[in-house]
């Protein structure tokens, strides 16, 4: 069975609560050997460190775009402090999820702009790659990274043009693949996942988030009384297969090289998996 790495799933949402392990121990037996589990606000950070540590996966800390506006104006310092003392522990990958946001309304874009870059810096100062959160904001996302030049790491969910998936091949960054390339409407972005350099791509689920079509139910369906399917890391081999089948890959293909593609965006990961 080909081994997996889920770069990005929020296994700390209220959505796994309940069953959090069972949810741990069904990926682990469909092959996904470890799990990238990003923080969304301060307060998250105890949740994501406990569940990555017992677990034996990784974390990032961060203050994702979405949370800016009820985070307190002394976030990023306290932010700084929980870095600080978690620098050492090898389960501490990246600063992350962080970045931009442009698609959801209502959001104080200069705010956003303010919490981005000062976590630019405190990647900076702790020598940590970053994971990226772009949505609609591909060019700000890179104007930072230029002005504020960090290690690397993932944008995560990437849906950019080509252009821009190559500004953030150039600048280091690998760009996270999931269930929204399972659907056959989705056309840019299979032609991405299908064009672009096999070492510029990681895999992720965004699980709860970002379900792949089998999961997806429409509003008419929903309101039939048809459940929502809820995503989770053991969907990950699934989508991959369909990566695999876009590109013409054998399936070990595609894993190796994905999991090499993982280490190398966020390389505390050495050494702790495989």
């Amino acid at each position: 069975m080909p081994a997996w790495i889920d770069t990005h799933c929020h296994l700390d949402a209220p959505e796994f609560a309940p069953d959090a392990d069972a949810v741990r121990a069904a990926a682990r037996a469909a092959g996904v050997q470890h799990l990238v589990v990003p923080a969304v606000e301060l307060a998250h950070a105890p949740a994501v460190q406990a569940l990555a540590q017992r677990h034996g996966d990784s974390y990032a800390l961060g203050i994702h775009p979405l949370y800016t506006g009820r985070a307190g104006d002394g976030d990023v310092a306290a932010l700084a402090q929980v870095l600080e003392r978690a620098r050492h522990d090898p389960h501490l990958v990246a600063v992350g999820e962080i970045g931009l946001d442009y698609f959801v309304q209502g959001l104080d874009a200069a705010r956003q702009e303010q919490f981005y870059r000062a976590q630019l810096q405190l990647a900076r100062r702790f020598d940590l790659p970053v994971i990226l959160h772009v949505r609609r904001s591909a060019d700000r996302l890179l104007k930072g990274l230029r002005e504020v030049p960090v290690q690397g790491g993932i944008a995560h969910a990437f849906n950019g043009s080509w252009q821009q998936a190559q500004a953030f091949i150039a600048l280091g960054f690998k760009l996270g693949f999931g269930g929204a390339l399972t659907y056959e409407r989705a056309l840019q972005l299979r032609r991405l996942a299908t064009a672009l350099p096999l070492e510029a791509l990681v895999l992720e689920t965004d699980a709860p988030d970002m379900p792949p079509h089998w999961l997806y139910r429409t509003a008419a369906e929903r309101a039939a009384g048809q459940p929502q399917g809820r995503n989770a890391p053991a969907e990950l081999p699934r989508i991959a297969q369909v990566l695999a089948d876009l590109r013409g890959l054998p399936l070990d293909t595609l894993a190796a090289q994905t999991t090499a593609n993982a280490l190398h965006a966020l390389p505390r990961l050495q050494g702790r998996v495989g």
